[in-house]
């Protein structure tokens, strides 16, 4: 298998000396549940999953004995088959009262990396979606430690602390490898998922260890695994969350480090130097496994030194073969999965396509307002589309087609608010696109990459138009509700998701809003059971916001349809 890309920075001269080793370490990040190579949205294959990086990894450690493997977590939740399992290790049994054919006694994702010998994985953000309970299984399950130095216990705290960092020989080198954790995790989770856990400052976590590693162990190298972005993009030198990705500022603050690889923003980067740090980030979902070699030389005093290191990215392809151990370990999650995912629905009274559901209403969305707006009593909705590659077909549907449509384990909560309220989050979630004028709004591009689509919020409840021939921050235009302007000071009771309560990805206009209610259910649950209970969906949306002018409208409409031919969740 040859690697995507290569990135090869040679440190020293002189790769002569007489003794010389090589060690490698393979990482994995944000697998969300990817055993299988499948897309459990349309039930169709998918170049994805640890099954199919079995076979890169191990090919890897064929190539060199020398090896290390880590992940840098958000493991155990994202797809239906950690979804089922996870629902029977909370309560007994699957969803809808599933009952599995066999015993399903450990987690999935920690079977299958059992199997291949993880040495470590960095505790990520959604190990804690379904509560201490199902972490500390999951955690249990493991044959590896969780990894986070930044994660800490106060006195009296109950919670188990999590180890900062393990020490591995590898090839006669002693290898070092660091947790850490977005320290965003309170913002999103409800208390009692994280209960005593405090998220400090990763810097100083990291600056902590390196210390504690030079005085008691005197590694050879020195590795930090991260679940948090870069937090910076290379190309404008511009700060990207601030505060939860904080990979750019690691590697300036600690210049001792040798190496990053880090995940949590669903993206990729073969390799990059911030100083002398190798910074890596392998895709998410199983995509792509990262390898970073690390050639280091024995000095005259017998102590190694690090002579050159590079970094690859190893994809999958069509042609990657799945392992079949690792098949077998999943199976009978996947068969559960796969029997509640069969499970039947309602009717959908005509085809519908979610294509284009950043750039106009369409009824797939508005069948999710429905259901925030339904059980939380709300007078607006907030809800996006986070799958713009959902189709669901004329006539009967089934629990399949709701999961594409609302893959997230979110709750929804009932928060007190105003209109102004409402008009800051509708200018938030405009930044997805870019402002035109005159014959620029008949070009492309005029969707903004830097804003991921699955932020681009819509609201139910109200009506209004964003006019993209004005400025930033001033796009929302003739926001009314029943009919009205709506006053910025008008009381309002809205449905939001609890990330977005949390204030995740801009919508800090939702933090510190009083809580009048919240599921006790997640939401797709919750639109499993609307629709179960009516036996129709939605076939034609009410239109109750548009996109301005027109000439921008169609040619958001054609980026839409050209990003819709390749889909993929981020």
């Amino acid at each position: 298998m040859r690697p995507s890309a290569l990135v090869f920075f040679l440190l020293a001269a002189g790769l002569g000396h007489s003794e010389q080793v090589v060690v490698t370490v393979l990482a994995t990040t944000d697998l969300h549940g990817n055993l299988y190579p499948i897309d459990y949205g349309t039930g169709l294959p998918a170049g994805r999953g640890l099954a199919k990086i079995a076979t890169l990894i191990r090919a890897a450690e064929q190539d060199n004995p020398n090896h290390l493997l880590i992940d840098c977590g958000d493991t155990i939740q994202g797809t239906p088959l950690e979804y089922v399992y996870q629902t029977v290790a909370r309560t007994g049994a699957g969803p809808m009262g599933l009952k599995p054919a066999t015993a399903l006694a450990h987690d999935p994702m920690m079977l299958a990396m059992n199997r291949l010998g993880y040495q470590a994985m960095a505790v990520g953000n959604h190990e804690y979606n379904f509560g201490l309970r199902n972490l500390d299984k999951a955690r249990s399950d493991a044959q590896f430690p969780w990894l986070s130095a930044n994660t800490s216990v106060p006195p009296g705290g109950r919670e188990r602390p999590f180890a900062p960092y393990i020490v591995k020989i590898v090839g006669g080198v002693k290898v070092a490898v660091i947790g850490i954790t977005t320290p965003a995790v309170p913002t999103w989770e409800k208390p009692e998922n994280i209960g005593s856990y405090r998220f400090n400052s990763p810097v100083d976590a990291v600056k902590k260890a390196v210390a504690e590693l030079r005085a008691r162990e005197h590694p050879d190298l020195i590795l930090v695994a991260a679940h948090s972005g870069l937090g910076r993009n290379f190309d404008t030198n511009a700060a990207e969350g601030p505060g939860e990705n904080v990979v750019y500022e690691l590697a300036t603050a600690v210049p001792a480090l040798d190496a990053i690889v880090f995940g949590h923003t669903h993206l990729q980067l073969e390799g990059r130097l911030i100083g002398k740090v190798l910074v890596v980030q392998p895709k998410n979902w199983g995509i792509s496994l990262a390898r970073l070699d690390f050639t280091l030389e024995r000095n005259p005093g017998g102590a190694w030194s690090l002579a050159a290191k590079k970094s690859s990215l190893i994809p999958v392809t069509a042609q990657t073969a799945a392992a079949d151990d690792i098949l077998e370990i999943a199976r009978p999650y996947h068969e559960l999965a796969e029997r509640h995912l069969d499970t039947p629905v309602a009717t959908s009274p005509r085809e519908l396509d979610a294509a284009l559901g950043r750039v106009e209403d369409i009824a797939v969305v508005d069948a999710v307002h429905q259901v925030q707006l339904f059980y939380s009593h709300a007078d607006v909705s907030f809800t996006a589309l986070f799958n713009a590659g959902v189709h669901i077909p004329k006539g009967p549907i089934t629990v399949r087609q709701i999961a594409a449509l609302y893959p997230y384990d979110n709750e929804l909560y009932a928060v007190e608010g105003s209109g102004k309220m409402v008009k800051d989050a509708l200018e938030n979630a405009a930044r997805y696109y870019l402002s035109c004028e005159g014959a620029r709004c008949s070009q492309a591009p005029l969707i903004n990459r830097a804003v991921a689509g699955f932020n681009c919020d819509t609201a139910h409840g109200v009506e209004y138009e964003i006019d993209l021939g004005r400025p930033e921050g001033d796009r929302v235009r003739n926001l009314r509700w029943h009919g009205k302007p709506l006053a910025p000071d008008q009381k309002l009771r809205i449905a939001i998701n609890n990330y977005r309560a949390a204030g995740s990805a801009g919508y800090s206009m939702f933090i510190g809003a009083k809580l009048l209610w919240h599921s006790e259910d997640e939401i797709r649950d919750m639109i499993v059971r609307y629709y179960s209970d009516r036996a129709m969906l939605p076939g034609e949306p009410d239109g109750n916001w548009r996109v301005i002018p027109e000439t921008a409208r169609r040619e958001l409409e054609k980026e839409a349809l050209a990003a819709a031919a390749h889909p993929q969740l981020q």
